[in-house]
């Protein structure tokens, strides 16, 4: 008779698991034998259950598979409650395992108790305990189709003890799709949102993660109706590429004429985006597609709410669709676009190749030339954020992974971790701030443990530098965001792994090369300016008052790389006035 570690760990197999990411101890360890003792899963050994959390979602976003990560009981568990946050608000398929004390001392106050179903709640779709062997398999299979269906986060709390019992039931069989329905909306809805549309003279469509996979249809919408398409930062990736209609970005990171376009529109369509940043939306002559209908009108007030897939309700409404004849307010603002571009380019061209200390726009734009076109990129929350938004080019294949939602530090390599081993062929590169990589340091390790060939590219600032431009811009005088140098690529080559520091331009192409071209992990440490700051495209009179009152010597980078080329090349088919 199986014990209930083995029925477990029976049950991820039969769900295709492939592996589980942790640190084994104590109360794990029934489970982590039955993981030795089982073909076609391995245990993954990271250096700190938050990385675990971490690179168990980035698996469950490049793959789309349920993804499992365990953390012993009290504070192993504990570690990882920041990366399932980050996992469930990217909508990251992952469950969890958090062992807990002994059953018999559970509420006596014994060593390292804590209430597992209590702290997990608030970031989990699911969090149940199984008590009984009799409640195996029942409860794991109700939190992987919980966490699959709902694209989120389960966690099964075990008791140590309970896992080594007898398994009481039959493992039986069951099926996890993580393939996310499709949900299209009434046929009011579309005729509503049909109106809306033939009636707008200067419509805008503004795309957020809900449009993944409906790239050739929104582009067909904004054809029909010749509307300028911008991006919130997660929608980058699957609508930005092969757009004619591209006018940036909005948001703290954006760029270009998108922010302009949004609030000269007549009618601007939100879809499949929860942008949070209401202080961008417009108030009035909004229109907003998603198929959760929580985010129906959370961030701004609506003029028509269609609950539906972005793709489905797209090619719902397009038959009914008029062709517009003017193209005027699109021309207008691909020319605003271009023109925004051609302003601020200057701020990364100039003297690039001579500045010292490196312009951190130069590495970011060099990495993406170098970069293989089906990459993954993770992102680390901060500067790293702006350098990636705004240099690395998506083309449909990449993909860009970050802490979007959530915006924890940390992320780029845990997650880089979990992207490699989801697929040890393609090529992954963590774009790691200096203060993210110092505070998961540890898990370096796990990089040469497992020989994983993910390139680490530190921008090295010896700064928090979007804490200091959130200081700035608030009129404070920058106050503990700058530390002393450190030197990671000699960390990373004590600890076995290739690097290189890099502290003249001139070297940055080369090293990069020879990084990614390294047949195991890598790290180029490049030290940058450390006042290579980015301001939105549009702020407040009293931001600019508070930071003309913080600094008086400031360099405000608004380079954005080949997005400039893009801007042009869709200039072409503005007819000239």
């Amino acid at each position: 008779m199986p014990t209930v570690a083995e029925q477990f760990i029976e049950i991820l197999v039969q769900a295709g698991v492939k592996r589980i990411y942790g640190i084994v101890g104590d109360s794990l360890n029934p489970v982590v034998d039955a993981v030795r003792r089982t073909e076609g899963i391995e245990w993954v050994h990271v250096r700190h259950e938050e990385a675990a959390a971490f690179a168990a979602g980035a698996e469950a976003q490049v793959t789309g598979r349920l993804a499992v990560c365990a953390g012993s009981c009290g504070p192993g568990n504990l570690h990882l409650i920041n990366g399932l946050y980050d996992a469930h608000r990217s909508g990251a398929p992952v469950l969890a395992l958090a062992s807990h004390i002994p059953s018999e001392q559970i509420g006596t106050g014994f060593f390292q108790e804590t209430h597992p179903q209590q702290l997990f709640n608030e970031c989990s779709h699911f969090c149940e305990m199984v008590s009984t062997a009799g409640q195996m398999p029942r409860l794991l299979r109700t939190a992987m189709q919980t966490a699959a269906g709902r694209r989120g986060v389960s966690v099964l709390v075990v008791p140590g003890d309970v896992a080594e019992e007898p398994a009481a039931n039959a493992t039986g069989h069951g099926v996890v799709e993580c393939e996310p329905p499709t949900v299209v909306p009434s046929e009011e809805q579309v005729s509503a949102l049909a109106d809306k549309l033939n009636r707008a003279e200067r419509p805008m469509l503004f795309c957020g993660a809900g449009t993944r996979g409906s790239h050739e249809d929104v582009m067909a919408l904004a054809g029909r109706i010749n509307a300028p398409v911008g991006h919130a930062l997660r929608g980058k990736e699957w609508i930005q590429y092969d757009n004619p209609y591209d006018v940036g970005m909005s948001g703290l990171l954006g760029y270009g004429a998108c922010y302009e376009a949004m609030h000269k529109a007549d009618l601007v369509v939100l879809l499949g985006t929860d942008f949070p940043y209401d202080n961008f939306l417009p108030q009035q002559g909004t229109v907003q597609v998603d198929i959760e209908p929580a985010h129906l009108g959370r961030r701004t007030v609506l003029d028509l709410a269609v609950h539906g897939d972005v793709g489905e309700t797209v090619r719902a409404v397009l038959p009914q669709v008029r062709q517009k004849s003017d193209r005027s307010f699109l021309d207008r603002m691909l020319r605003e676009h271009a023109g925004t571009l051609e302003k601020v380019v200057e701020a990364y061209t100039h003297d690039v190749e001579t500045r010292v200390p490196i312009h951190p726009e130069f590495v970011a734009d060099t990495l993406d030339d170098l970069a293989s076109d089906d990459a993954v990129f993770t992102v680390d929350t901060g500067m790293c954020n702006v350098w990636s938004a705004r240099y690395i080019t998506p083309n449909g294949r990449r993909r860009v992974l970050g802490s979007f939602v959530h915006g924890s530090m940390a992320n780029a390599l845990p997650q880089a971790i979990g992207a490699q081993l989801a697929d040890p062929s393609r090529q992954v590169i963590s774009m790691s701030g200096d203060g993210g990589l110092a505070m998961l340091l540890g898990d370096l390790l796990s990089l040469r443990t497992y020989q994983l060939p993910v390139k680490v590219v530190t921008f090295n600032n010896s700064s928090l530098g979007m804490v200091k431009l959130e200081m700035l811009v608030d009129g404070l005088p920058e106050f503990g965001t700058d530390h002393e140098g450190v030197d990671f690529a000699a960390l990373a080559k004590a600890a076995g792994i290739h690097a290189q520091r890099v502290e003249k331009p001139g070297e940055v192409r080369d090293s990069l090369a020879e990084a990614l071209s390294h047949p195991g992990p890598a790290l180029v440490d490049v030290v940058t300016d450390s006042n290579a700051l980015s301001l939105p495209p549009r702020i407040t009179g009293e931001q600019v008052k508070g930071f003309a009152l913080a600094v008086s010597r400031t360099v405000l980078s608004g380079g954005v790389g080949k997005m400039i080329q893009l801007a042009r090349s869709n200039l072409r088919n503005v007819p000239r006035p």
